[in-house]
């Protein structure tokens, strides 16, 4: 009978097993392992009926190795102690596996968001906002959270404004949140930032011929079945590039059902069927499983669990018939599946790079912020100028007139939306074949995901190295 552990304790387990890969001081390791500091919150609600409920919530911040602390916000009654820990562990490790220099941190508030009215939610965001600056648990230099579960560009933009007003250092306080609006400060391309880095991510690894024929699979993300877990907002975009890029997406799940169709189901009509009905359940052509859960045990060539943790553990991982798993959201898989899965060969590409887009594209916000211009608009004219004059030349050169759409592309110059995207994609594929390097030096010791760790340790070592704390 297998003991069930804490998420915290599953992350460290993952850790405890790159850290045994590497020859740094015990000591030095303990420090990167333990989380910096937790902060726990109550505090009275008035309802709209005028009753009066109390919350719970928690900031939790794990490494100070760099500043500010980055990670996001969360409603849900799974929040604890326990959980933001956990995830907060999951971001620092992200952040160095993808080159972004933040710590980890990660917070939320124990409520179910769909109970609260937006006026109610209006009230819990500004007031957790408030303790949180009281304490020294928010700011542009401090500690900066994002949109996760349950909380949308709106949450942050209240956090942001209830910031501002506390704040003395007005310049530089739209800093202290990112996925922001656009118009409060946002960057263009953050909405899909996290669903499109796990499209990379996967295409990728799709992408490797050897890896592939290994799965018994052809390379290119194009044929392949996909199981989408969640539809939020990380699930739809994964789905919607997936799908585009010649992906047949045959199963969509969750919270109160999923739905299965063998020739395949578009993202953008799943949209719009929940816009119009509330569930996307019911899409004609489809077969509804009624327990969502049943969704991972669908054969596919990709399941991405883009939910919660914990989807996929002791109890349901025999029967996980994908060859690939692309974690999509925090610890869906525990620390035990994840080492059944490696055994068995499937694939797993993990959380701690995988849904990395997130914070890549937030950090580009976050400097954005700092420097208080957006991107493209000092170079967007001169560069489609000197393309102009470049064609111009080639075409009188070769007599060869290049068709309106190559020159509407060239001429245009790129804009927000163009440079985050290409920044983004370059981070996820530069960042999946360092830790691919580093699998293959390490030949069968680990799987991907402990070879993300190693790359983690590797640069948070050399952090404090830097810092003279550490030889």
């Amino acid at each position: 009978m297998s003991v069930e552990i804490s998420f915290f304790e599953q992350v460290n387990r993952s850790f405890d097993r790159a850290a045994d890969l590497t020859d740094y001081d015990p000591v030095l390791l303990s420090l990167i392992r333990r989380c910096n500091a937790v902060y726990y919150i109550s505090f009275p609600l008035k309802r709209d009926d005028g009753s009066i409920e109390v919350v719970e919530a928690w900031r939790a911040e794990h490494s100070h190795h760099k500043l500010p602390t980055k990670g996001g916000f969360r409603y849900s009654l799974g929040v604890s102690e326990d959980e933001v820990m956990a995830l907060a562990a999951l971001m620092t490790y992200k952040c160095a596996i993808v080159n972004v220099p933040f710590g980890g941190g990660k917070g939320g508030v124990k409520i179910r968001r769909r109970n609260y009215s937006d006026d109610e939610i209006e009230r819990i965001t500004r007031r957790y906002t408030y303790e949180l600056q009281k304490k020294n648990f928010i700011g542009p230099g401090v500690d900066v959270p994002a949109p996760d579960y349950g909380t949308t560009s709106r949450e942050m933009a209240i956090m942001c404004d209830t910031y501002t007003a506390l704040t003395p250092d007005k310049l530089d306080a739209h800093a202290c949140v990112t996925g922001k609006p656009v118009a409060q400060g946002g960057v263009r391309g953050r909405t899909e930032a996290t669903g499109r880095g796990v499209f990379h991510g996967i295409s990728e690894a799709c992408a490797i011929e050897g890896d592939m024929r290994a799965l018994g699979l052809q390379p290119g993300v194009g044929g392949k079945t996909v199981v989408i877990q969640g539809f939020g907002n990380v699930g739809y975009h994964a789905a919607l590039y997936l799908h585009e890029a010649g992906a047949k997406v045959i199963a969509i799940a969750e919270y109160d059902g999923a739905i299965h169709d063998e020739n395949g189901l578009d993202p953008v009509a799943v949209q719009a069927h929940r816009n119009d009905h509330g569930t996307i359940l019911g899409i004609p052509g489809s077969t509804t499983l009624d327990n969502s859960l049943d969704a991972l045990e669908l054969e596919c060539d990709i399941l991405v669990p883009a939910a919660l943790e914990n989807q996929i553990g002791a109890d349901n991982v025999d029967r996980i018939r994908a060859k690939i798993i692309a974690e999509a959201a925090n610890g869906p898989v525990t620390a035990d599946a994840s080492e059944q899965l490696a055994e068995r060969g499937v694939m797993v590409i993990p959380d701690s790079y995988l849904n990395a887009g997130g914070v890549v594209v937030s950090y580009f916000e976050w400097v954005k912020n700092l420097a208080h211009v957006r991107y493209g608009r000092l170079q967007k004219r001169w560069q489609g100028q000197a393309y102009r004059d470049l064609l111009s030349e080639v075409q009188k050169a070769t007599g060869h007139e290049f068709p309106p759409d190559v020159m509407r592309t060239f001429l245009n110059g790129p804009d927000e939306q163009d440079l985050v995207f290409s920044g983004l994609e370059e981070t996820m594929v530069a960042a999946y074949q360092e830790i691919r390097e580093r699998k293959a030096r390490l030949a069968d010791a680990c799987d991907l995901r402990t070879a993300a760790f190693v790359v983690a340790i590797d640069k948070i070592v050399a952090s404090y190295s830097d810092l003279g704390i550490f030889p």
